[in-house]
């Protein structure tokens, strides 16, 4: 018998909760329910990760569907406020009727930038899953700004597998599973069953965004299933309208694409230092500081850097690699890409005089940094 998973993160895409629809899907949500329940009874601790808020609130509203309206903020932030509780009171009255009790987590990037939100999040949901409660975790669509976004639930469900130590993630959504090519496009793409790197070629056959309904595409959950596999959580994408998918999953039947975990589960400061990449974003640094880095446990420097790619921020998980294209860690920078551009070759004495400031000798501390 097939080893289940002790703690599952399912994360339900938009076109899969309407039924590529415009209205939410009610006998779709009562089957959730019950396969969830039955999970429980066999002790798997469940958490979901939902879209859907904005396509309820539209529906309360009865608005023709348009998809213009995604570029109209106001409006999808409207739809968003008006729809959470109406979706959040639709999976109270259905769990209900199988004994399931469910918890409202409304996230934001900040929650996961902070080290002492991020380990508030942890420590409720863990007490919510040890109380036999099932946590419905959404981003907070009605207040959030840009600056804030997680951007998709794909990624945000990657990081709540991170932040619980899921063994896990099951990305549900209209496609199959991850093809050679897109099938809508291609009658001769194929299914591929199991990615053990996400590679380039991955990368490349990941194609772009997604219907009207929801915003994200194979891409998001490319980027979902490299954060969370690299976290220790194993990645399912596959079809979430075939049935009892989340059942036949858990029990170990191969459905869609799976994604092995890339390593155990990191600590709970490794896993937050992953959670906020940059995707991206690169350092690019010469052999000598690959050699610091990997052998002798050294801080990055800026002398060491010899190419800055994409924008950060500072405190962002940044990517550094050599300049065979290697990736060889992640950390927090202390500095923006800008700043690093400028400083980027020069001894750490030349920061101060160079920028007029400086936050420590270090772009990464060794202590802020993950080898991969």
């Amino acid at each position: 018998m097939t080893n289940l998973p002790s703690r599952l993160v399912i994360k339900l895409g938009t076109s899969v909760l309407t039924a590529g629809t415009d209205r939410l899907n009610r006998p779709y949500l009562v089957s959730l329910a019950r396969q969830v329940a039955d999970l429980r009874a066999q002790g798997v601790q469940v958490l979901l990760v939902s879209s859907g808020a904005v396509a309820a609130g539209r529906e309360r509203l009865n608005d023709a569907p348009d998809h213009r309206f995604r570029a109209n903020v106001p409006l999808k932030q409207v739809y968003a406020a008006v729809g959470q509780s109406r979706l959040m009171h639709l999976y109270e009255q259905l769990f209900e009727l199988y004994g399931l009790q469910v918890a409202q987590a409304l996230l934001t990037r900040d929650d996961l930038r902070d080290r002492r939100r991020y380990l508030n999040a942890r420590n409720t949901l863990l007490l919510c899953i040890e109380r036999g409660i099932v946590p419905i975790i959404n981003e907070n669509d009605a207040v959030v700004t840009a600056e804030i976004r997680v951007g998709d639930n794909d990624n945000l469900s990657a990081m709540v597998a991170g932040l619980v130590d899921a063994d896990l993630l099951l990305i549900l959504t209209d496609i199959t599973g991850l093809y050679t090519a897109d099938p809508r496009n291609d009658p001769s793409a194929e299914l591929i069953n199991e990615v053990e790197v996400i590679d380039e070629r991955i990368w490349s056959i990941a194609g772009a965004a997604g219907t009207h309904r929801g915003t994200g595409g194979m891409q998001t959950k490319i980027q979902a299933a490299e954060l969370a596999t690299r976290a220790g959580t194993t990645v399912v994408i596959t079809s979430g309208m075939q049935p009892d998918v989340v059942l036949r999953v858990a029990h170990g039947e191969r459905l869609g694409t799976r994604f092995p975990a890339a390593a155990s589960h990191l600590d709970s400061r490794k896993r937050w230092i992953i959670a906020e990449t940059a995707r991206q974003s690169r350092l690019v640094v010469d052999a000598g500081a690959v050699q610091a880095l990997r052998y002798q446990g050294r801080s990055l420097l800026p002398a060491g850097i010899v190419a800055v790619e994409g924008e950060f921020d500072r405190g962002q998980t940044v990517r550094i690699f050599d300049q065979e294209g290697h990736e060889i860690a992640r950390g927090l920078t202390q500095y923006r890409a800008a700043d690093v551009r400028t400083i980027k070759g020069l001894r750490s004495t030349q920061i101060a005089e160079t920028l007029g400031y400086e936050y420590g000798p270090a772009v990464v501390h060794r202590d802020d940094m993950v080898l991969m």
